[in-house]
């Protein structure tokens, strides 16, 4: 990241008391770019930003905003912000967007591709001849329920729903969990 001194535009240093809580103990603007932000009014919510929750959480280094950024180095119980003019943020933010908008579609014809349409082959008949197939299917061999379920076309509640009753009537068991995945075995 490139950076220059002329863009930061303030700093402030924010404490903390014991009895009521953060408070700005100064505050200095290097430029006169117009009120950004309201830094007596705002002191509050950038302390617990940057330093809320406990020690095993991860903590912001930076935030930020559609105007400005800030970027914190806490010492002891106190917190340095400094506030700075980012440069080609629209550019950056628009290219952002693109790629969050491919992700979004490319997990969204995942998700389809992976349930079946409501009106096919879901329907009791064929959920019964499932329950049939499984415990031949799995005689001396181990699957796990997403095999199972892509094998089958099924939805995730659906392969529940036929696995949990296979268990229940004793034709199949659970042979070993790898993960999140139940593998399992005929009796």
């Amino acid at each position: 990241m490139n950076f220059t001194e002329s863009e930061i535009f303030g700093a402030a240093l924010i404490g903390f008391d014991m009895i009521d809580g953060p408070f700005l103990k100064w505050k200095k603007e290097y430029t006169s770019v117009g009120k950004r932000v309201s830094l007596d009014d705002f002191a509050m919510n950038f302390y617990l930003a940057f330093r809320g929750g406990n020690e095993s959480v991860k903590k912001p280094r930076a935030i930020l905003y559609d105007k400005f950024y800030i970027v914190a180095f806490p010492r002891d119980l106190e917190l340095c912000c400094l506030f700075m003019k980012p440069k080609n943020l629209d550019t950056n933010i628009k290219q952002l967007n693109k790629i969050a908008s491919k992700i979004i579609i490319e997990m969204e014809v995942n998700e389809d591709e992976g349930e079946s349409p409501k009106d096919s082959d879901s329907d009791e008949d064929t959920i019964d001849e499932i329950r049939r197939l499984i415990p031949n299917l799995l005689n001396g061999t181990k699957m796990s329920t997403p095999e199972l379920r892509r094998y089958f076309k099924l939805s995730n509640s659906q392969i529940w729903k036929v696995m949990s009753d296979l268990e229940s009537s004793k034709k199949i068991t659970r042979a070993e969990k790898k993960g999140r995945s139940i593998i399992w075995t005929a009796i």
